[in-house]
């Protein structure tokens, strides 16, 4: 339901349904006229109230497309007048992350800190009086604001304190949504370079027999975390398929965990032996080249690994190292450059 329909439905659902006719309708005489009145009044009310919301009603959205033009000017202006009218919501602090993260993907890293230290600041007075998971706005912007703080100390060379930073949120934090987030980020510039966390096999698995990451030690291996519902996944599927079969020789091995998520795209709650056929289904038909790939599925490897983003890709050497790590879709030409170093070590 987009946001006006939206906006629509609140407002019918506040007010009763509107007064109208259509030519199926039976006009009666003594009332058409009194009927009319008031179902242009209600009408008129409507327009008002959706003409107020409206106005906001995508805040998000057009701050982001404003800073996909590059203009800052226009995604602030828009900030503000939503703030002017509806004051700081939760909806609001999301949209203004966005700035942190445009300011960061643009090198403006003072500009991005401060815009992330404001999202802090403002998400904190939120949370006096209510809890972070009360909706879904409030920790998209909190989590948006530290990953752009740690982002930026690690641009600088302050791997450390960005470490520190992330393992102080994961510790306030841990138990709320934004935990996998936190652990993607804190992957990313910790697990490197170490001996990668075990895999864990539950009784669900499908393809071949899921083996332990010590069994495959002396091999290259990539862990390829995906979900069913994963446009990006199926994307990259192909690709790791011919790399797979480039790397044959290597030895390089593929691993795909994933996971269940409660639905299918037939079935709003799934239960698990539906989910697991509904995830057998879909590896048959968008991954056709990887159908003897292991895929350990549970919810534990994706929380160890942090896999917050599908896909995520991790790259582990020869000697069971963490050689390197992916949030989100890469393209052949980059994904082959970091095997040929993994197979190299």
């Amino acid at each position: 339901m987009g946001d006006t329909a939206l906006s629509l439905h609140r407002t019918y659902r506040a007010f009763g349904s509107i007064p109208y006719q259509t030519e199926s309708t039976p006009k009666f005489a003594t009332s058409a006229r009194i009927t009319h009145h008031e179902g242009m009044r209600f009408k008129v009310l409507v327009i008002v109230l959706l003409l107020r919301v409206s106005a906001w009603a995508g805040i998000v959205e057009d701050v982001r497309v404003s800073l996909m033009r590059n203009n800052f000017s226009a995604a602030e202006a828009e900030l503000n007048s939503y703030r002017s009218g509806r004051g700081v919501t939760p909806e609001y602090l999301e949209a203004y992350s966005w700035l942190a993260r445009a300011a960061l993907d643009a090198g403006q890293y003072d500009q991005a800190t401060a815009y992330a230290k404001q999202t802090r600041s403002l998400v904190a007075e939120q949370l006096r009086t209510r809890a972070l998971d009360a909706e879904p706005h409030l920790p998209m912007a909190l989590g948006a604001a530290l990953e752009v703080q740690s982002q930026v100390l690690a641009a600088r060379g302050e791997r450390t304190q960005a470490v520190a930073l992330l393992q102080s949120a994961l510790r306030t934090y841990g138990a709320t949504s934004i935990r996998d987030r936190l652990q993607k980020n804190l992957n990313v510039l910790s697990l490197e370079g170490r001996l990668a966390p075990a895999l864990r096999s539950s009784n669900e698995s499908l393809g071949a027999k899921v083996p332990t990451l010590a069994q495959l030690k002396g091999s290259p291996v990539l862990l390829f975390f995906w979900a069913h519902w994963c446009a990006d996944c199926k994307a990259e599927a192909p690709i790791i398929t011919q790399l797979r079969s480039e790397f044959a020789g290597q030895g390089l091995k593929v691993i795909g965990p994933t996971r269940l998520y409660g639905y299918t795209a037939q079935i709003e709650h799934a239960s698990p032996s539906n989910e697991l056929m509904y995830i057998d289904a879909v590896r048959h038909r968008f991954y056709s080249g990887l159908l003897d790939m292991p895929v350990p599925i549970n919810t534990y490897n994706f929380d160890v690994y942090g896999a917050s983003t599908t896909p995520t890709l991790v790259l582990l050497d020869r000697t069971g190292r963490v050689a390197w790590y992916h949030p989100g879709a890469v393209p052949y030409g980059e994904l082959r450059g970091e095997i040929e170093k993994a197979v190299a070590r």
